[in-house]
């Protein structure tokens, strides 16, 4: 049976077809739609037609992506690592007072500090939630990789307010993100979430004691400094990649050590 493209019943024989084809897509609904009547220019129908689909526009429809802002400007300005640092806490984490058994598990923290230009990343225990225990993971952080210029970090309470103040008594200017912004730190969220990847595989529910945990955060801290900056290519001449390791060490972390060649002559090296 022909029928017209532009009669309203072709409408409604097209939107029969389509919801019998459980809103099935241009293919769907002219295939079933050809086994009965004969449309000319049936795809164009069909096409405008699904267009005027309430539901299937809702389901077209596209998560508007927000344009992404210039990087800040310690991002992008070579400095010296941990000059300008992101801090963020991770956990809670159950640690142990001691090994054997009987002995109760109380809440723990990790304070994750990140380079704002090489990504380099230090970690640090923390053993409650108190400015207390977090000034003192700040002292020890400072004293191993040198006094911040500038730290940035989420918004905080009263208790924040201790912790700046202790900070500026050191020269280091705090910077806290706005409220309800969190993805104006998504580069020390990056490195809770690559944290708590190598922590959950390695110890999964197993409970340390703060000498463990310690530990398994200096190894974990040197595997993410270890990590490629970029992607890695097949050049067989590119052997090896930038690391944040570089910028504190001269190599990655989890390199294996090699002698010095400098009083060697050349003759004597081998390939």
């Amino acid at each position: 049976m022909i029928i017209p493209a532009a009669s309203w019943l072709t409408r409604l024989v097209i939107d029969s077809c389509h919801r019998r084809t459980l809103h099935g897509g241009v293919q769907l609904t002219l295939g079933l739609l050809r086994l009965r009547f004969w449309v000319p220019r049936g795809r164009t129908a069909v096409k405008q037609q699904l267009h005027r689909c309430v539901t299937c526009t809702r389901w077209r429809a596209a998560t508007p992506q927000p344009q992404m802002g210039n990087l800040p400007r310690d991002r992008v300005t070579p400095t010296r690592p941990f000059l300008s640092t992101g801090v963020d806490y991770a956990g809670p984490i159950l640690l142990r007072t001691s090994k054997g058994r009987g002995h109760r598990a109380h809440k723990g923290y990790i304070a994750v500090f990140i380079c704002f230009w090489s990504k380099a990343t230090h970690l640090e225990v923390v053993s409650d939630y108190t400015s207390e225990a977090f000034i003192a993971a700040l002292h020890r952080f400072v004293s191993r990789r040198g006094l911040c210029a500038e730290i940035y970090s989420d918004c905080a309470t009263a208790e924040g307010h201790r912790i700046v103040l202790a900070a500026t008594a050191q020269g280091i200017r705090w910077h806290f993100n706005p409220p309800a912004a969190p993805h104006f730190g998504g580069l020390w969220e990056a490195a809770v979430k690559s944290t708590k990847f190598h922590l959950r595989r390695v110890i999964g529910e197993t409970t340390l004691t703060f000498e463990e945990l310690s530990t398994l955060l200096a190894q974990i801290e040197a595997c993410l400094n270890s990590r490629p900056l970029q992607a890695l290519s097949d050049d067989p001449e590119d052997v090896s990649a930038l690391t944040p390791g570089h910028f504190l060490v001269g190599a990655p972390l989890l390199a294996v050590p090699e002698p010095s060649l400098t009083g060697q002559t050349v003759p004597t090296l081998s390939r």
